[in-house]
């Protein structure tokens, strides 16, 4: 089977990595598209992954995101149309399900973000849609689409790919002898559903930058830039994509905005602080209940300092790695279901 993968963003390569690698090496035939958005041209190429870079992203401004749109989707059916895949396979990706429409072939597409208006048009037009089971199907089954082709998998959808690495991460951080490591991932400052502060942290990263070793894992250049002025001269600003892999096994505490790296921190066992400004989703909500993720939207300095006090002793949870390898191979038989 020739299947599409259109990996537009860079949690989409963490995601759909193994995956991949696992049908390739049964034999079925994968394309991958990306587009320029944040570190995802990057990680593929780290990865080694094969792609072809298709589009470009248009910024958040909506009318420039609304012109973009049927531009690449446009360009995706040209450079897939002699291609001829059997299957689309996305995850959030609001150009694959249509694409695959125009090309007459199924699709599969998952999301776990119920404010991303363009799950409207990829939520009709996608054959097999899958969602987490803390995501109602309600919030999917609506402006006509049908609650028939949805299916709910166990856990969240960063367990699809972390549950084969927590124990190797967990003994890599019982290993660790360095000091406190506070990693921190800025807002997404170029995502259509973000329309909360900006930069709202810098008097937090100033005050501690002395104290603990602080790393900022920038989404974009102009991001990386913006943290190497003098004011965070103690700050270490990642240029590279770093791994999961590599972040988990020196982190003491995370510090996300947003974002599937918060959340695959938080499923590692890693005590994880939340400083996302903008409604919850509710994977957040179902995270924080689990007691997996602490939410602080007006972080400070002092309560940094308390997080890291209460750690002592605390055993990390663990409970979504086994509903992530269960999710991992419902999103296989799902697709292995299209073979002809």
């Amino acid at each position: 089977m020739k299947i599409w993968f259109d990996l537009s963003n860079s949690p989409h390569i963490n995601m759909f990595h193994d995956l991949i690698k696992e049908l390739e090496g049964e034999g079925h035939e994968i394309i991958i598209t990306s587009r320029p958005l944040g570190n995802t041209i990057q990680l593929l190429d780290q990865k080694g992954l094969k792609h072809t870079v298709v589009g470009d992203h248009y910024g958040k401004n909506i009318y420039k995101k609304l012109f973009g749109y049927p531009i690449r989707v446009f360009q995706l059916r040209k450079f897939l149309k002699k291609k001829r895949p059997d299957l689309a396979v996305s995850q959030s990706s609001f150009h694959s399900p249509v694409v695959a429409l125009l090309l007459g072939i199924p699709s599969i597409y998952t999301n776990d973000n119920e404010h991303a208006k363009g799950n409207i048009p990829s939520f009709l037009a996608a054959t097999k849609i899958l969602i987490p089971e803390n995501l109602a199907i309600d919030k999917v089954a609506k402006h006509g689409v049908s609650a028939k082709k949805v299916i709910q998998y166990p856990g969240v959808k960063e367990g699809i790919f972390l549950w084969s690495k927590g124990e190797k991460i967990q003994q890599a951080r019982n290993n660790n002898s360095e000091g406190v490591n506070i990693y921190f991932r800025p807002e997404m400052q170029t995502a259509q559903y973000y329309n909360a502060r900006q930069n709202f942290l810098d008097d937090t990263i100033v005050a501690l930058q002395h104290k603990y070793k602080i790393w900022v894992l920038p989404r974009e250049p102009v991001q990386a830039a913006y943290y190497k002025q003098e004011k965070f001269n103690a700050v270490t600003v990642v240029d590279n994509p770093m791994g999961f892999e590599s972040i988990a096994s020196k982190c003491t505490i995370f510090i996300g905005a947003g974002g599937s790296m918060t959340r695959e921190m938080a499923i590692l066992g890693i005590p994880t602080i939340s400083v996302y400004q903008d409604a919850l989703l509710q994977v957040d909500e179902f995270l924080l209940q689990k007691g997996l993720v602490l939410h602080e939207p007006m972080l400070t300095a002092e309560k940094v300092d308390a997080f890291i006090n209460s750690l002592q002793d605390k055993k990390p949870s663990l409970e979504l790695m086994d509903k992530g390898k269960e999710a991992y191979q419902l999103f296989k038989r799902e697709i292995l279901k299209f073979k002809k």
